[in-house]
């Protein structure tokens, strides 16, 4: 038991279906920094897909379920800018005019944090028993750096990682170009861009790619291998927590 704060861990439709040692290595660096973390089983989607693509009456009952789903915790923690950024910025808005739900989305959003955020800011996490030998470039998100203002704490994090060495990708704020559906929609345009970032990417000799979102992950990670590229990919709660064996 541990007198820490009570955590649900958002963990995220990508998390959940392709790289779940995502969400242990996440449990594991809140449950270290002395949190209780639970993860809600009643928890879907967060609903960004279906407001993206402007279906605001379907996105306001997955968020719906989402608020009801962790009621009660002291904060709400995902590894994922993007998820994050919807609950925290979006929700509120969705439910503006709704006098009941308006004040529940605004608390849940008041205590969702994207995990790095979280860890830093919150929980003030200053030690880490991890280690990883290596150069690694570090990807902003869009979601992360815009809407979460999430930029020094995962560097930060990353200096407490025994035999890591951190590059900047070049022109790093730019989009990697998945943005969800736009990959889609927008395949060309979407290629060009993500050619470009994982040219950047190689650029900088770094043997991985590090990143707190995995849609831009797999999105780079694609265009890398299909380049024949040789850089690893990870998430950076994989790096932290150190659990980087496949």
């Amino acid at each position: 038991m541990t007198d820490g704060p009570r955590v649900g861990l958002f963990v995220t439709c990508l998390v959940d279906l392709f790289r779940p040692s995502v969400g242990f290595a996440t449990v594991k660096l809140l449950e270290d920094a002395g949190c209780t973390v639970e993860v809600p089983t009643a928890q879907t989607c967060c609903g960004q897909p279906a407001y993206n693509a402007g279906d605001r009456r379907d996105a306001k009952e997955i968020a719906a379920n989402v608020m009801r789903a962790f009621d009660g915790f002291d904060y709400v923690v995902a590894p994922s800018g993007s998820c994050a950024g919807m609950i925290k910025r979006h929700y509120p808005q969705l439910f503006a005019d709704d006098p009941d739900l308006a004040p529940v989305a605004k608390a849940l959003a008041d205590r969702t944090y994207e995990l790095t955020s979280f860890l830093v800011d919150v929980l003030n996490v200053s030690t880490l028993a991890a280690q990883y030998d290596g150069t690694v470039a570090y990807h902003d998100s869009c979601s992360s750096l815009r809407e979460m203002e999430v930029h020094d704490q995962p560097r930060a994090l990353l200096a407490q990682v025994d035999g890591v060495r951190v590059a900047d990708v070049p022109d790093g704020e730019a989009c990697c170009g998945f943005g969800g559906t736009f990959a889609v929609k927008y395949g060309d345009i979407s290629a060009q861009i993500v050619g470009k970032k994982a040219a950047n990417v190689s650029s900088t000799g770094a043997e991985t790619l590090v990143a707190g979102d995995l849609g831009c992950l797999f999105n780079i990670a694609g265009k890398l291998k299909r380049d024949g590229s040789t850089v690893a990919v990870r998430h950076v709660a994989e790096i932290l927590a150190g659990m980087t064996d496949d």
